[in-house]
């Protein structure tokens, strides 16, 4: 019954009930996040490499289309070793540049190969493979 006679002073102007209901409504949606844009994530288990981890250099620039509105370069020159496999391809990290899939938000990736292309990303943190719309063919060059 209180909230009948209930008045929100902003800036010197007093609202009405109905008034102060939309105002805090909207602060609220206004704080709230969405997961307006997605990264498909698909449960991928991770089985480790075993014995010396095979490697390559990347030869060429590749820019990978995410799907997401936003996209990613792979440098040349970075090195690429094998962590594992999932069962859609082999799972390469770099320390040379750091690799994220982004939409809403930022996960942490590697690459998965599959014959000389690339065919999605590993995300360790989640333990899922998210899959390229269009996979993208690599110039790989075997390091030791």
């Amino acid at each position: 019954m209180l909230w009948r006679y209930a008045v929100l002073f902003v800036g010197g102007v007093l609202l009405k009930p109905r008034l102060c209901l939309c105002f805090f409504l909207t602060l609220a949606l206004a704080g709230c996040a969405f997961d307006v844009v997605h990264v498909t994530q698909i449960p991928a288990q991770l089985e480790p490499a075993r014995g010396p981890a095979n490697a390559f250099l990347l030869e060429n620039d590749v820019q990978v289309d995410l799907g997401t509105g936003f996209s990613r370069q792979l440098r040349t020159g970075t090195r690429w070793e094998s962590i594992g496999r999932i069962d859609k391809g082999d799972v390469y990290r770099t320390r040379d540049q750091v690799l994220t899939v982004e939409a809403s938000h930022v996960h942490e990736a590697y690459i998965v190969v599959r014959s000389d292309k690339l065919v999605g990303f590993y995300l360790p943190v989640e333990k899922t493979f998210s899959p390229l719309p269009q996979p993208a063919t690599l110039a790989m060059k075997a390091v030791p």
